[in-house]
């Protein structure tokens, strides 16, 4: 008999959609109160999801979502890196690259 794998679900904090977790990008916060982007989704701390897809990141800076998930102030240049990393990474999909 097959064995069947179970595709892991997270929730995107921007459109609520709960989809497979490798249609999403994985933000972290550490211990220490770091926050990065994870793109291997694998990083200790404590993850936040949005759809990689460019409306989300621009959306997740006009409402500043990670602010409220992380209950901290996330710097405007993290939404900054935040949007051009997910835009690079759309693009590279797009080329049929990843």
């Amino acid at each position: 008999m097959a064995k069947t794998r179970k595709i892991p679900l997270r929730k995107s904090l921007v459109s609520g959609e709960i989809i497979d977790k490798r249609d999403l990008l994985r933000i972290v916060k550490t211990k220490e109160g770091e926050v990065f982007i994870d793109p291997t989704g694998k990083k200790n701390g404590r993850g936040a999801y949005i759809k990689l897809a460019n409306e989300e990141a621009l959306e997740a800076k006009k409402r500043r979502v990670f602010n409220r998930s992380f209950s901290m102030e996330i710097p405007e240049s993290f939404y900054d890196e935040l949007i051009a990393f997910v835009d690079h990474k759309v693009k590279r999909r797009e080329l049929g690259l990843e």
